[in-house]
């Protein structure tokens, strides 16, 4: 099959599906042109940068050449996935490859705001020793709030756990053997007005922000809120105003509405830690992603 990865393939992933006889691209296009591109591939594999709408999908049909979408990472709301599958063609993901770095990003961005890690470091490249301006705060004995108690969820609440913290999960699907002494789930409303940190791992909802004006009001006075998922969950501006005024302590930020990102005021804010969207970037998370993409080929071969 010919085999179109717009925003690359792990080496190892395209080395196992050229010596299996398939034809493997390796090159991003911007929609227009990957609209005329898909006109002649059986299979494309995205992860964040590409997205895969209605135009992209029309164009293939002409052909209909295209017939498995993969995306290299959980969630698939960059991929008009039903109106694909309606059209013949199947959508499929890699739920299970980065759960655990996302997790681990997650708790790094909540120690790093914690301990004043990024701007700490900063600022001694600047020649500065200002130890007395970072006193913070410890994780262990905090309220950590999830939303999204799914395998990345479940990830950063076992390590959350393991530090100490107590865990207030929300989930639209319950597991209730995930609950113990130091988990429960709870309503978001709960989850809000408890938690010491909050930290997002849900697809984006209608392009409708989670983290808003009115639930950070909800929020206790130095809240931590971290962001790995989805930067419309959070609406930025809302954000900054809370981060200013002093409602919330800090923030980390992997993703943002407008990627790169451009909204410099928050990922310039001395109590935000910040990285460009970098939560599967692990050697061990991008080869369990290209075995996974090998396999899902495979089988559908």
């Amino acid at each position: 099959m010919r085999i179109l990865a717009s925003d690359g393939i792990e080496k190892g992933a395209a080395k196992r599906l050229a010596e299996a006889g398939h034809e493997v691209v390796q090159q991003f296009y911007e929609p227009a042109e990957l609209a005329e591109q898909v006109k002649h591939f059986d299979v494309l594999v995205v992860r964040s940068a590409t997205k895969v709408r209605k135009p992209t999908i029309d164009a293939a049909c002409e052909t209909g050449m295209l017939k498995l979408i993969i995306r290299g990472g959980v969630g698939i709301d960059n991929i008009d996935h039903e109106y694909a599958q309606s059209n013949g063609i199947k959508v499929m993901n890699t739920p299970r490859a980065s759960s655990d770095s996302v997790a681990e990003l997650a708790l790094a961005h909540m120690l790093s705001v914690a301990r004043f890690i990024n701007i700490s470091g900063h600022t001694m490249r600047e020649g500065k020793w200002e130890k007395k301006a970072y006193k913070g705060i410890e994780l262990g004995g905090k309220t950590l709030g999830i939303i999204g108690y799914g395998r990345i969820g479940q990830a950063l609440g076992r390590r959350a756990q393991a530090l100490g913290m107590k865990v207030v999960a929300f989930d639209i699907f319950k597991i209730p053997e995930l609950e113990n002494e130091n988990m429960r789930y709870a309503d978001l409303d709960t989850l809000f007005a408890a938690s010491d940190f909050i930290s997002l791992h849900t697809p984006s909802i209608d392009g409708k922000p989670l983290i808003n004006a009115d639930t950070i009001a909800q929020m206790k006075d130095g809240v931590v809120i971290i962001n790995t998922s989805r930067g419309n969950n959070v609406d930025e501006a809302a954000l900054l105003d809370a981060l200013n005024s002093g409602k919330v302590y800090g923030a980390g930020l992997d993703v943002f509405a407008e990627e790169p990102a451009k909204n410099a005021a928050l990922y310039s804010h001395p109590r935000v830690s910040c990285t460009p969207h970098i939560g599967a970037s692990t050697s061990e998370a991008q080869k369990r992603i290209g075995a996974e993409i090998v396999d899902i080929i495979t089988s559908f071969a």
